[in-house]
């Protein structure tokens, strides 16, 4: 039971409405215990928790906000060792996104930036953000507007392979913009 307050489930006769929508696929066993054939559908949850009982499992509550609660006739360590495998299962095939960052002086030259370019291309085509930003330092700050042309010229390079998310904005001595791989940009 210790289980049950981490996963919010009500069991047997933890489910007090008088019906409940069995649902699940077990339903073979459950008309044998029965008697008679059973499908999903609402049904008596005294009825229910007892056929529950006879094939030595549990009443699961798994929406208790419907009208009425949905249950399914399961053993419950296996329903939550399967409900945690799925949750695994989905954490497992979310894009994780990762986010490579280039650093720019207001001055930088032709041949730092193509270098820093051929960078970029190889991070978007693994599928990377590319945050590249321009560092002003002390009074560098007064060719901020350098910084921008050097961005801009950075995205229209890359325009190919990535959209840039914002247009280059100032914070601080920094002035940045974030580039997202295109789908399918790669060559």
């Amino acid at each position: 039971m210790s289980d049950y307050n981490r996963e919010n489930f009500r069991l047997n006769e933890q489910i007090k409405n008088y019906t409940i929508r069995l649902t699940g696929d077990d339903f073979e066993a459950i008309s044998e215990v029965a008697g008679k054939t059973i499908e999903p559908g609402i049904y008596d949850t005294s009825q229910a928790i007892k056929w529950a009982y006879e094939l030595g499992m549990d009443l699961i509550e798994i929406s208790g906000k419907a009208d009425p609660p949905v249950c399914k006739i399961s053993d419950y360590k296996k329903f939550l060792y399967n409900k945690r495998k799925k949750e695994k299962e989905i954490k497992a095939k979310s894009a994780k996104t990762v986010i490579k960052i280039l650093r720019f002086g207001p001055n930088t030259d032709d041949h730092d930036f193509d270098f820093k370019i051929k960078h970029a291309v190889k991070f978007l085509e693994e599928g990377a953000k590319v945050k590249a930003y321009v560092q002003f330092r002390g009074r560098a700050i007064v060719y901020k507007d350098r910084g921008e042309l050097l961005l801009l010229k950075f995205i229209k390079e890359l325009e190919n392979y990535a959209s840039a998310e914002e247009l280059p904005k100032l914070e601080g001595k920094r002035m940045f913009v974030t580039m997202a791989p295109k789908k399918g940009a790669k060559s």
